[in-house]
């Protein structure tokens, strides 16, 4: 978040100021974060869990899951991420070089071939 301080007025610069303090104030109260996680992690081994059972995420150097980042080249499904390559699932009897994995929208041809009544099962590639 930039902000120009050269178009501010000065009561728009105390309000910022103001809002600066107590932010900084606000973040200084605050407990480590580690501290924070430590606690949250023995409340749940006493109950029986772990970060990754209840959140989904791997835990922290403590616990036994290892942290990790999910990213595009770890074959994780995610929005606008890459997937990986898989072989195709449908070819086109009509032109036997063309075929589709499955994964994303349906390539026109099938698209057509749907549309004309067929079902999908017709196009697996056995």
């Amino acid at each position: 978040m930039a902000i120009d301080l050269n178009t501010l007025s000065p009561r728009e610069l105390e309000s910022l100021i103001a809002q600066a303090r107590k932010r900084k104030t606000t973040l200084q109260k605050r407990k480590p974060a580690a501290s924070v996680r430590r606690k949250v992690e023995a409340l749940l081994k006493t109950e029986g869990y772990t970060v990754a059972e209840l959140f989904g995420t791997g835990g922290t150097a403590g616990s036994s899951a290892p942290r990790t980042r999910k990213t595009a080249a770890a074959g994780k499904s995610a929005a606008g991420r890459k997937l990986g390559k898989v072989p195709p699932k449908y070819r086109n009897p009509a032109n036997r070089d063309e075929t589709w994995t499955g994964r994303g929208k349906h390539p026109r041809w099938l698209a057509a071939e749907l549309a004309d009544g067929k079902k999908i099962e017709d196009f697996l590639i056995q």
